[in-house]
């Protein structure tokens, strides 16, 4: 019996997990004091009513003869299919149903999906980048080649003719830096694998923060894309399923490669290895679309879009660069006075309780640089600015 050895080439712990594990260790030295955390992307508000209320109505259906239901089909019920169908309509992408799959989550599907390509692919992966992205490459063995993200091009890479790769994934608004890509840049990189004959995991998660109707959403209001693209999309971020999970996946069904369908690729592998999400969760998400349901979750992200406002006037009150808050989630700054990512981390946490992420754990062009969250509640977020106020001067 012989094992993955290539699990042997990850990092000795996940990003997060050391961060947790740092925290823990101060708050036991520490019990006195209050932490405030803006490092992870989980979310502080609750589900809205239009959710809950829809799931509390899928329960009762549930212990009904009538409205029981057992194995869904595993790309997901229509009824919630045709929400999301609806939804890209809105942004001029026409979408059939069977190119929508239902998952349990944005970060499930951008794993299982490496199940489609041979192994011996080239995978071009933007540095700094959310670590998933990274580790189930490497689980699986595949040659992974860095493309550089700086201040220089705003975190935002675009490909050149030297550019060679088969897989290249994009994020926009991007995780950790909250950097978006225009129009025309999406435009270069669909040009790009078009020519090359590639394909483009773009990851969406981020989408609905963007608030400039000229700044794209999706991948698919790109012409051309469809031939060349899958997009991953998450309700963890729009509605806060980050407890509940659900999210959904966009495979067309003209994407093909050495004369294999994607789609039906996808269709195989998840009526394999994939039961589907359950009926409530499917009912509580297809909720998100209801003109109530859709006016309470955009009340919860203007909240986070407040609490990014008042990190980044407490940066700009400072001098210190920063990108994102805008149209994403995540302020990406540079750390002060050239301090490394690991020390500003330590240094926050150990004078002012307050805990962010250390950019070098999104790779080494993110040494030097630092991410908070707007996910927090506002309360915890002025404080945690305003200590970090007074530490700065």
């Amino acid at each position: 019996m012989q094992i993955n050895k290539n699990y042997k080439n990850l990092a000795q712990s996940y990003l997060f997990s050391t961060v947790a594990k740092k925290v823990a260790e101060f708050s036991q030295k520490n019990p006195d004091k209050k932490i405030i955390k803006l490092g992870a992307g989980d979310v502080s508000r609750p589900l809205c009513k239009a959710v809950t209320d829809a799931m509390h109505l899928a329960v009762t259906e549930m212990g009904t003869k009538e409205g029981f239901h057992g194995y869904g089909p595993e790309q997901g019920y229509d009824f919630l299919r045709n929400k999301i169908k609806n939804y890209y309509k809105r942004r001029s992408v026409e979408l059939e149903l069977n190119e929508i799959f239902i998952s349990d989550g944005a970060k499930s599907d951008l794993g299982n999906i490496l199940d489609l390509f041979d192994k011996d692919n080239t995978v071009l992966i933007p540095d700094p980048v959310y670590p998933a992205y990274v580790d189930t490459n490497k689980m699986n063995g595949r040659n992974i080649e860095y493309i550089d993200a700086n201040i220089e091009n705003e975190f935002l890479p675009l490909p050149d003719k030297n550019l060679k790769g088969d897989i290249v994934y994009i994020c926009s608004p991007n995780n950790p830096t909250g950097a978006v890509y225009k129009k025309s840049q999406l435009e270069l990189w669909v040009k790009w694998a078009l020519e090359n004959k590639a394909l483009i995991i773009f990851d969406a998660a981020y989408e609905c923060f963007i608030s400039d109707d000229s700044l794209p959403h999706s991948i698919f209001e790109i012409e051309g894309a469809k031939k060349c693209a899958i997009e991953f999309c998450s309700f963890s971020k729009i509605a806060g399923f980050t407890g509940t999970r659900c999210g959904y996946t966009i495979v067309p069904a003209d994407l093909e490669y050495e004369e294999m369908n994607l789609n039906k690729m996808w269709v195989r592998r998840q009526t394999t290895k994939f039961n589907g999400v359950s009926y409530i969760v499917q009912k509580g998400a297809e909720a998100v679309f209801t003109e109530q349901g859709y006016a309470e979750i955009m009340e919860n992200i203007e909240y986070y879009k407040n609490n990014a406002l008042v990190m980044a006037n407490t940066l700009e009150k400072h001098g210190i660069w920063y990108t994102g808050g805008i149209h994403s989630p995540y302020i990406w700054m540079q750390c002060p006075n050239n301090m490394k990512s690991w020390d500003f981390f330590d240094y926050l946490l150990e004078n002012v309780a307050v805990v962010g992420t250390p950019g070098l754990g999104f790779g080494k062009n993110g040494e030097g640089f630092f991410r908070l969250t707007s996910f927090g509640t506002y309360e915890g977020t002025k404080e945690a600015m305003e200590r970090i106020d007074k530490l700065l001067k």
